[in-house]
């Protein structure tokens, strides 16, 4: 077999960078401070519940690649009138046991104690101090979001909109684990980045 001494290396080359990108990189970096005071805003509106197409998941990433997963047993509500969020009465609450990544050894070391500890936290809440409007369909989100036993203010951008009686939320974004005390660090060869990416993908509609 002949080959191209020159452009082997190149291609070499070109895998490399591909395998060692952040995903991290083409998302918005989420706002991050202390855990603040929720001032009770129950606007009047209507109660939106999640419907069972929602999705919430996430992408870490190592020196050699990345890794999907997400949560299969979460709940939440929003409150919305005019198909606009009103008020601060949003709430997401997720099963950390529900946890799946996209294999099942990660599964189970994503619920130990390296990561998760679900046994230890078993539930993850993110709850809305503030909703501001942006544009049309374009909003920044704030709330306090309690992972890992630890709780932080995060704002990111999300993008809402309405078909018939659903509502829609959809947001991407990312986090430092490190801020949420999950520090665990991975192999010396293989390092596990510091920042997550956060998939929304939420549809609801009025409930109960």
């Amino acid at each position: 077999m002949k080959i191209d001494y020159i452009a082997f290396p190149a291609a070499i080359l070109t895998m490399a960078l591909v395998s060692c990108e952040n995903p991290a990189d083409k998302t918005a970096k989420a706002d991050v401070k202390g855990a603040v005071a929720k001032t009770e805003d129950n606007a009047a509106g209507t109660k939106y519940v999640f419907t069972p197409e929602s999705k919430i998941e996430f992408t870490g990433s190592k020196v050699t690649g990345k890794h999907d997963g997400g949560f299969k047993a979460f709940t939440g509500h929003f409150t919305v009138k005019d198909g606009a969020p009103a008020g601060n009465d949003h709430k997401v609450e997720i099963d950390m046991n529900s946890t799946f990544a996209d294999q099942e050894k990660l599964t189970g070391h994503l619920k130990s104690p390296d990561f998760f500890d679900v046994e230890k936290y078993p539930t993850t809440t993110f709850d809305v101090t503030e909703i501001k409007k942006d544009s049309d369909t374009q909003y920044t989100v704030s709330g306090n979001f309690k992972l890992h036993g630890v709780e932080k203010n995060i704002s990111f951008p999300a993008t809402v909109s309405q078909n018939g009686d659903a509502v829609s939320i959809k947001s991407e974004f990312n986090i430092n684990r490190k801020d949420f005390g999950i520090v665990y660090a991975g192999k010396a060869d293989d390092l596990i980045r510091d920042e997550v990416v956060i998939r929304l993908d939420l549809t609801a509609k009025p409930g109960a």
